[in-house]
C-alpha cells in the first residue's frame, strides 16, 4: 500500500471517529481483528463527510474526474510535498470503496497497515484534562522600589502576560474568530467542512498547504501535541482537540487560544501583543487594532507590519472584511478601519542589560515565600526594593574596580575577543541594494528593527500619508548593521563594544556603536585582534576624536550590596563580575573569611564591658592558652609583623591591631580568654551573622567565613544603635492582581548583648576608621561615613563593610579558587586597596540616586545620658584641656565616669618602658592578615618581637599615605569633633579638665595632643 495512503487512511481514521463518534474514539486496534471494525469506521465517516461536500457544493466525483486528466496537478514537481508520491488511481480505488460503498477487486487498502500507523500515532496520547488545567508560562514584571518597571522574566517562547478572557473585549473575539475559525461557536473540535476545503484546495492549488485546524486544534498543536508537519501529530491533534470540547467551554477554549499564540514582536497572546505593538493593554484595542492582530496568527513574519506593512494592511482588511461578513461591524466602520494607520509603537529594542543576580534572587525568594514555581509560571507582578539606577552603578563600579585590580597587578589576561562579526559583515553587505539604490533602501517605518528593517524593508517602500515615519539617515555601514543586531556574551558588562575595522602599522582602528570611529590602545591584546572582533573598551575624549581603551574580562572575581539600614530593603545587589559567566550569587550563596570587618564585635564586647575608647591595650606579642586545657595556644600576628606598644582602644580598630584584638580577650571582656571569647561568640549568633559560632581565638580575627549578607546586617545595626533590620529585596507578589505574597513591615531587632552606648562607642570608631585609619581613601566622606576593611590571610579576600545614616555598603573582592587552586590576591592587595575604592564609587552613586547624605547622627535620645563627649590627646588617650579631639564616653545615669584608660596597661608599665623604638603602626598598617598566627603549633618556630613601640613620640616621614601622622590625607586634623557637637563635662564645668597637672619628670607622652 502506498505510504501516503497509509497516512491518509489513519488520519481519515482518526476524523471518521471525531465526527461519528466523539465519545467513544479508540485509540488501540488490533491489526490482525479489527480490519473489518476500521473498514466500518471508514465508511461510516466518509458518508458523515459527503454531506459536509453537499453543504460545501462541492462535487468530488468532478474533481476527482478532473485530478485524474491532469495527474501532474496534484502529484506533480509543483505539488505540495505533503501530496509527493500520492498514486491518484489508488485513491480513485479507495474513494469508491469507502465513499460509494463498491469492492473493487484491486483496492489498495491494507487495513493491517492503517492500524499499525494508527497505533503508533496515538502511543502516549497527551491527555486533555492537561490542558484544562494548564498554567501558561508567563512573563513576570518586576517593579523597582518605585514602582517602575525594572525587568521582565519569562521563559523561552512565553513573553505573554496571561488574562482571562473575560478582558478581552467582544471585538477582538470576534476579530480572531472570523480571522481563524468562523464556526468555531457550532463545531466540536473538528470542522469537517474547513477539512474537506482545506484537502481539496490542497489538491487543486499547489502551494503552501491549508491546514484548516480549528482554534481548538490550535490550542493543541501550540500547548500539547507540538508543531511537527506530520501526520502523527495531525492525528494526536484531532482526537485531543476532540476532547477537550467535552470537557471546556467555548469561552475558556477562546482564552486559552488568544492566550497562548505568538504575534509577532517576541509577543506570546493578546495582552502582551497589544501593549508590544500599541503600547495599551487589550481592554483598549481600537477596531483597526484588533484586526491587525487577529490577522497575525497566519503568519506573525510575513504579515509582520514592522517587515511588512503592505501585506499586514492587506490581511487587516480582509479580516475587517470577515467582520463585516458576519455582521460584527457597518460597511462604514470597516471602510474606516481600512483606511487607518497601522499606528505602531516603536519597538523596543533596548535590551536589559543589569539586575539578572536580583532577578535570580527575586525567584528564589518567591519560590519560597510566595508559594510559585518560578517567576516564569505565570504572569506574575513582583514588587521589589531595587533602587534600578543605583543598581547599574553598583554593577558598575564592581566590574571597573576588578578590571584595575588586575590591570594595577598585571594579572590581566587576554583569552580573545568577546565575539565576531565577519560573517554578519559579509551577509549584510551581500544583501546591501546596489548604490544607485541605496538612498530608498532607508526604512520608512519607525520602531522597526535596524537588521530588519534594513535587511528586509523593499527598496521602493513609501510611507504612507499620515504614517510616523522618521528622517531618511545616511547608510549605515555594514559593520555597525551587524554591532546593532549583535547579541553579546556578556549582556551584563557596562563596557561599550567596539568593533576591529582596521589593524596593522597604521594603529588598531575601531567603530563604537554610535556610528564614529576611535583608536584603539590593545594593550596586552596588540597583535592578537582580527578584522570585526568585538571588544570592551573605554572612551575617552582625544586630539581628533575619541580614544578608546582595551578593557579585559577579569578572572578575579567580587560582590557587593547596598542596604537600607532602617528597613534592611535591598537596593542594590552584585553577585558577581557577570552574570552569564557566573550564576552564582556571592552575596547570598557563598561564605568567605571576612578578616577585620569582624573585628567590630570583640571591640563591641569590650565597649559593652566597660572599657573605653581611650583605654590603652598592649599593641604586643600574646600568646592565648588552649582552650578548654586541651590542643595548641595561640600566637596572633600583626599584618606588618611587630608591634607598637600601649595603644588605645579606638587606634587598635583605626588601623586593625590583631595584637590588640586579641589582647582584648585576656581580660578585657571576661576575666579569662575563653569566656571573652564565648561573650564575642554570643554577640555575633544573636547578630544573625552565624548561625553557629567556632569555639577558637582566630574567629575573632574573621577566620570563620560568613555570608555578605548577614555581615550587612550587622553593620545596620551599628548604624542604628544595634537594632538589626532583617534583609530583604522581595515586597510583594501578585497574580491578576490578588496578592500571593506581601513582606510584612518588621521592626529591626535589638541586639540584647551590647546597649546603645556600646554600638554609638563603636560607630565613633569605625568612623575613625575611613577619617584617618585603613579606610583612609575615604576621608574626604568621612563625616558621612564610618567602616572596617577586612583582608583573610594570605588575602585570599578583600573587604570593606560600610555605613552611612541611612545605608549599609559591602564590598567583596577574590578569586572563587572553585578549581581547587588557590589562587590570592597578592601580597599588599588588602580590602583598603581593593575594596575601598569600589566602595567609594558606589556610595557616590548612592547619593547621586536618592540616598541622602547627612552627617553621621549623634547619639539617640535613649543612649545621650550616657555618654559624655570629652577632649583628650587622641595617641595617649590622656583628658586634656582644649584638645582637638573629643573622645566619647561613656557614663553611669548620673554623670560619673569610670576611667579605664590603665586597666589593661597599668601606668607602672608605661613608666618601666622606654621610647626606644618607632612607631610602626602608622607605616603602612593595614588589616590583619595573619588570621591562624602560631594558633596551630607555631610550625614556624617563629614569634613576634615583644618590643614595645612609642605610639605617641616623634615619628619619621610617613611610608604610606593612608596615615599621615597629625595631617590627614586632605590637609585636615585626623581626629575631629563629632560633627554637630561641643565638648562639655560629665561633672558639670571645666574645673575637672583645666585644674594644674603635676608633672612627672619621666613621663613618656609628651605635651603635644597631636599626633
Amino acid at each position: 500500500m502506498n505510504a501516503i495512503l497509509i497516512k491518509l487512511f489513519a488520519t481519515a481514521l482518526t476524523l471518521s471517529q471525531v465526527t461519528t463518534r466523539p465519545d467513544a474514539v479508540r485509540t488501540q486496534f488490533d491489526p490482525a481483528t479489527d480490519g473489518p471494525e476500521v473498514v466500518r469506521l471508514l465508511r461510516d465517516g466518509c458518508a458523515h463527510m459527503r454531506k459536509a461536500f453537499d453543504i460545501e457544493d462541492i462535487n468530488l466525483d468532478e474533481l476527482i474526474t478532473t485530478a485524474m486528466e491532469d495527474p501532474s496537478t496534484v502529484a506533480g514537481p509543483a505539488a505540495p510535498k505533503i501530496l509527493h508520491g500520492l498514486d491518484l488511481n489508488e485513491l480513485n480505488t479507495s474513494y469508491k470503496q469507502f465513499c460509494k460503498g463498491e469492492n473493487p477487486a484491486n483496492s489498495p487498502f491494507d487495513a493491517k497497515a492503517v492500524i499499525e500507523f494508527y497505533d503508533n500515532a496515538t502511543k502516549d496520547l497527551p491527555s486533555a484534562e492537561a490542558l484544562r488545567d494548564k498554567a501558561l508560562p508567563g512573563m513576570t514584571r518586576i517593579l523597582d522600589g518605585a514602582g517602575k518597571p525594572f525587568a521582565e522574566a519569562s521563559e523561552p517562547n512565553g513573553r505573554r502576560i496571561v488574562v482571562p478572557i473575560t478582558a478581552v473585549p467582544n471585538l477582538v473575539q470576534k476579530a480572531f474568530i472570523a480571522a481563524e475559525d468562523k464556526r468555531f461557536e457550532t463545531h466540536h473540535g473538528i470542522d469537517e467542512r474547513g477539512v474537506i476545503r482545506a484537502f481539496i484546495a490542497n489538491l487543486a492549488s499547489p502551494g503552501r498547504p491549508a491546514g484548516g485546524s480549528t482554534i481548538t486544534q490550535q490550542v493543541v498543536k501550540n500547548l500539547s501535541v507540538g508543531d511537527d508537519v506530520t501526520y502523527e501529530r495531525k492525528i494526536r491533534e484531532m482526537i485531543v482537540a476532540s476532547r477537550l470540547e467535552r470537557i471546556l467551554t467555548k469561552p475558556q477554549i477562546l482564552g486559552l487560544y488568544l492566550n497562548g499564540i505568538y504575534l509577532g514582536r517576541g509577543a506570546y497572546g493578546i495582552e502582551m501583543a497589544a501593549q508590544s505593538y500599541f503600547g495599551k493593554p487589550v481592554g483598549q484595542l481600537t477596531l483597526p487594532e484588533a484586526a491587525l492582530l487577529a490577522g497575525m496568527p497566519k503568519g506573525p513574519n510575513f504579515y509582520s507590519p514592522d517587515k511588512y506593512p503592505d501585506r499586514a494592511r492587506e490581511r487587516r482588511a480582509y479580516v475587517l472584511a470577515r467582520l463585516k461578513e458576519e455582521g460584527t461591524i457597518t460597511e462604514a466602520e470597516m471602510n474606516a478601519a481600512i483606511k487607518a494607520d497601522l499606528g505602531l509603537k516603536p519597538i523596543e529594542t533596548a535590551r536589559r542589560d543589569s539586575g539578572f543576580y536580583v532577578v535570580d534572587f527575586l525567584n528564589r525568594e518567591a519560590r519560597t515565600f510566595a508559594g510559585v514555581d518560578s517567576l516564569t509560571s505565570g504572569s506574575l507582578t513582583v514588587r521589589s526594593t531595587i533602587n534600578a539606577g543605583l543598581q547599574r552603578a553598583v554593577e558598575e563600579a564592581l566590574q571597573d574596580g576588578l578590571a584595575n585590580y588586575e590591570r594595577g597587578t598585571g594579572r590581566q589576561v587576554f583569552t580573545g575577543p568577546e565575539l565576531n562579526l565577519a560573517d554578519s559583515v559579509r551577509r549584510i553587505q551581500a544583501a546591501t541594494p546596489a548604490p544607485e539604490a541605496s538612498a530608498s533602501a532607508a526604512p520608512a517605518v519607525t520602531g522597526a528593527r535596524p537588521e530588519a528593517a534594513k535587511l528586509d524593508a523593499k527598496p521602493d517602500a513609501k510611507p504612507r500619508r499620515g504614517e510616523r515615519v522618521a528622517a531618511v539617515p545616511q547608510k549605515k555601514p555594514a559593520w555597525l548593521l551587524a554591532l546593532e543586531s549583535a547579541r553579546p556574551v556578556l549582556y551584563d558588562v557596562h563596557w561599550p563594544l567596539a568593533v576591529v575595522l582596521e589593524t596593522g602599522r597604521g594603529g588598531t582602528k575601531v567603530g563604537l556603536a554610535d556610528g564614529r570611529t576611535a583608536f584603539l590602545d590593545p594593550g596586552i591584546a596588540r597583535g592578537k585582534l582580527q578584522l570585526y572582533d568585538v571588544v570592551r573598551v573605554k572612551i575617552s575624549a582625544g586630539k581628533g576624536g575619541p580614544r578608546a581603551q582595551l578593557r579585559v574580562r577579569p578572572t578575579v572575581q567580587g560582590a557587593a550590596l547596598v542596604m537600607e539600614n532602617r528597613t534592611g530593603r535591598i537596593l542594590a545587589m552584585a553577585g558577581g563580575f557577570s552574570y552569564p559567566l557566573s550564576q552564582l550569587n556571592r552575596v547570598t550563596q557563598t561564605v568567605r573569611q571576612p578578616g577585620s570587618t569582624l573585628k567590630p564585635l570583640t571591640y563591641l564586647a569590650a565597649l559593652n564591658a566597660g572599657l573605653q575608647p581611650n583605654t590603652l591595650v598592649m599593641d604586643s606579642a600574646v600568646t592565648l592558652p588552649p582552650i578548654g586545657g586541651t590542643g595548641d595556644s595561640w600566637s596572633p600576628k600583626n599584618y606588618e609583623g611587630g608591634g607598637s606598644g600601649p595603644t588605645t582602644l579606638r587606634r587598635g580598630l583605626e588601623f586593625s591591631k590583631n595584637l590588640v584584638t586579641a589582647r582584648l580577650l585576656q581580660g578585657g571582656i571576661a576575666p579569662k580568654a575563653p569566656a571573652s571569647l564565648k561573650r564575642v561568640c554570643d554577640i555575633a549568633l544573636e547578630a544573625q551573622i552565624y548561625a553557629e559560632c567556632e569555639p577558637y581565638y582566630p574567629f575573632v580575627l574573621g577566620a570563620q567565613p560568613v555570608r555578605m549578607l548577614d555581615l550587612a546586617g550587622f553593620y545596620a545595626a551599628v548604624a542604628n544603635e544595634g537594632a538589626r533590620p532583617a534583609p530583604y529585596a522581595l515586597e510583594s507578589v501578585e497574580r491578576d492582581g490578588k496578592p500571593l505574597y506581601t513582606h510584612a513591615i518588621k521592626e529591626p531587632v535589638r541586639i540584647a548583648s551590647a546597649d546603645r552606648v556600646a554600638f554609638y562607642q563603636l560607630k565613633t570608631m569605625l568612623q575613625g576608621v575611613t577619617q584617618h585609619g585603613t579606610a583612609a581613601a575615604l576621608a574626604k566622606v568621612s563625616a558621612y561615613v564610618a567602616g572596617k576593611t577586612g583582608t583573610s590571610e594570605n588575602e585570599n579576600d578583600a573587604w570593606f563593610a560600610g555605613l552611612t545614616n541611612e545605608i549599609s555598603v559591602v564590598v567583596w573582592v577574590g578569586y572563587d579558587n572553585a578549581d581547587g587552586t588557590r589562587k590570592t590576591l597578592g601580597r599588599g592587595q588588602t580590602g583598603g586597596h581593593v575594596s575601598v575604592p569600589i566602595a567609594s564609587a558606589i556610595l557616590q552613586a548612592a547619593w547621586a540616586n536618592g540616598v541622602a547624605k547627612t552627617p553621621l547622627r549623634g547619639p539617640s535620645p535613649e543612649a545621650r545620658p550616657f555618654i559624655a563627649d570629652l577632649p583628650i590627646d587622641p595617641r595617649s588617650g590622656v583628658r586634656v584641656a582644649g584638645g582637638s579631639f573629643l573622645e566619647h564616653f561613656r557614663t553611669s545615669g548620673d554623670g560619673q565616669m569610670a576611667d579605664t584608660q590603665y586597666r589593661l596597661v597599668p601606668r607602672e608599665t608605661l613608666y618601666a618602658m622606654r621610647p626606644d623604638a618607632q612607631d610602626g603602626d602608622l607605616a603602612g598598617a593595614d588589616d590583619g592578615a595573619s588570621v591562624a598566627g602560631d594558633y596551630y603549633g607555631n610550625m614556624t618556630g617563629e614569634r613576634p618581637r615583644a618590643d614595645f613601640l612609642d605610639p605617641f613620640g616623634e615619628r619619621p616621614a610617613p611610608r604610606s599615605r593612608r596615615a599621615q601622622g597629625d595631617v590627614d590625607l586632605y590637609g585636615q586634623d585626623p581626629y575631629k569633633p563629632w560633627p554637630g557637637q561641643t565638648s562639655r563635662s560629665p561633672f558639670g564645668g571645666d574645673d575637672d579638665v583645666r585644674r594644674p597637672r603635676r608633672r612627672d619628670p619621666d613621663y613618656l607622652f609628651g605635651e603635644d595632643p597631636g599626633y
